[in-house]
């Protein structure tokens, strides 16, 4: 029998060389709303750009880059 299960969404941001993961705070957010959401806790948000989804380790993974520092 075939069986489905929703994956979970995580967001992946670094901070300091480390990776963050930060929890979907709501699965009716689109990722540009969750980003919006995030840039409370971590500012360096605000000029960030979302890459993904990527689908790894059963989870929808999508990363916040930040922009700043870089030229172009």
């Amino acid at each position: 029998m075939l069986q489905t299960t929703q994956l979970e969404r995580i967001f992946i941001h670094k901070e300091n060389g480390q990776e963050v993961r930060l929890t979907d705070p709501n699965d009716r957010m689109n990722p540009d709303m969750v980003l919006n959401f995030y840039t409370g806790t971590y500012p360096i948000l605000t000029n960030a750009r979302i890459v993904g989804p990527e689908i790894k380790n059963d989870e929808i993974q999508y990363r916040f880059e930040s922009t700043m520092g870089t030229k172009g």
